[in-house]
């Protein structure tokens, strides 16, 4: 069979590195398995996660689904290492090739699942985060059957095909040199399904594990008809290689486990990953880090048990002032919750200075309400007989307890606008919150 060109197959299948070869079928696993993880971390990190959980709990995946990448591949290829004249001692020399994907995944989602709980994150949430990884890992791994000049197809004089030494031809073929390069087209097949596995997370927001289910879908589709290429021994049953009816088994489990997740548990995991700090990790960043969000409607919560100007009841004795003396008159909505928790904390934080440092913006800020504030004490019809102690004033009111300090205003004041302010209790507030 004469080709006008062909992919020449590497003349070792290791580098001489001195006294330790490097295999190339080795190297391509290892490369695949840090991909895997830098893109996975990423994204993990992207959805709120923390950086190097991925790394943890790889620790725990990656030797679980080497052992059962081959575990799989002397079970389902047993005659290789344990027929006549074959050696048993052969299955352990996993550099010489045979990892069977079927058992790499199984043991290493158990792996996985240990990983998880001692991390205490959801597995699911993880899997989907390393799904596209995973397929690329895949991609990158196939091409140490190109180094070890296994797993290929029929022979074919396609300016593709991939020219096998005779040392690795089938015997029943001894004088074809190129053959289909099967690695090539699942390679190509596990890239595409990385990039497509990428788009259809960011346009539909997969979650609770349908993104690894779906890099399962696809990459059993393409395994099928892959498989249906190869020329190396397997087991068959009713006219199918063993491995064509564990694609179709895993396909229907694939996409049955989509559409019953989608229906029970639509959308995507809020949080993935709960911090050190005690806040949640979220893929929105809707927490403002100390897992309190700050009331962005009407009214000012204190420490008294009156009702304030905006009509909500407060636990104590004492009013408080409305939303227009803290300048905070807006409604909540989500998009600028985590935005007003952020400003929360920074306004307290700006309060505090102010009243220490003797601020007197309070000053404008008081009459700017309406009709002023009542003290500690203070009833609706009964003004304060003292003025309350700045260091016992509530911590809403901080701010303007020091300017009323400042200005040193006497008691007959104090009672006439304790008294405006009962009056203006009675009203609406001029301004919607």
């Amino acid at each position: 069979m004469d080709t006008l060109a062909f992919i020449p197959s590497p003349s070792a299948g290791e580098i001489d590195l001195g006294p330790v070869p490097l295999r190339g079928y080795a190297l391509c696993i290892i490369i695949g398995v840090f991909f895997a993880v830098w893109l996975g971390n990423r994204r993990w990190v992207a959805r709120g996660g923390q950086p190097g959980t991925v790394a943890d709990v790889s620790v725990w995946a990656v030797p679980f689904g080497l052992i059962g990448g081959r575990l799989y591949h002397v079970i389902t290829d047993y005659q290789l290492y344990f027929g006549d004249g074959q050696n048993w001692v052969d299955a352990f020399r996993v550099w010489d090739g045979g990892l069977g994907i079927w058992g790499a995944v199984a043991f290493g989602a158990v792996g996985a699942w240990i990983g998880c709980r001692r991390r205490g994150i959801p597995l699911p949430a993880w899997a989907d985060a390393l799904a596209p990884g995973l397929a690329a890992a895949q991609a990158i791994g196939r091409w140490g059957n190109w180094f070890n000049q296994e797993l290929y197809g029929r022979a074919t004089d396609l300016p593709w095909a991939v020219k096998i030494d005779p040392e690795n031809r089938p015997v029943d073929s001894p004088d074809l040199a190129t053959y289909h390069p099967t690695f090539l087209y699942e390679s190509l097949w596990c890239i595409g399904a990385a990039l497509l596995i990428i788009w259809a997370d960011r346009r539909f927001k997969l979650g609770h594990g349908r993104v690894f289910a779906l890099y399962v879908a696809i990459y059993t589709v393409g395994r099928f008809w892959i498989e249906y290429l190869r020329i190396d021994d397997a087991h068959e049953a009713w006219g199918l290689r063993l491995n064509n009816w564990t694609s179709i088994v895993v396909f229907a489990a694939a996409v049955a486990y989509i559409v019953i997740s989608h229906k029970r548990r639509p959308g995507r995991e809020e949080v993935v990953e709960p911090r050190a700090d005690g806040s949640t990790g979220t893929d929105s960043g809707a927490s403002d880090g100390k897992g309190d969000a700050a009331p962005a409607t009407g009214g000012t919560k204190t420490t008294g048990g009156t009702k304030t100007k905006s009509g909500k009841k407060t636990k104590g004795g004492d009013e408080a002032e409305d939303d227009e003396a803290t300048g905070s008159g807006l409604a909540a909505s989500p998009g600028t919750s985590a935005f007003f928790a952020g400003e929360a904390d920074t306004s307290g934080a700006k309060k505090d200075t102010a009243a220490d440092a003797g601020d007197t913006s309070g000053r404008e800020s008081a009459p700017a309400s309406g009709t002023g504030r009542k003290k500690k004490g203070a009833t609706a019809t009964e003004a304060p007989a003292t003025e309350a102690p700045a260091t016992e004033a509530p911590a809403t009111d901080a701010a303007g307890a020091s300017a009323d300090a400042d200005t040193g205003t006497d008691k007959a004041s104090d009672s006439a606008e304790a008294s405006a302010a009962s009056g203006g209790a009675r009203q609406d507030s001029p301004k919607k919150a």
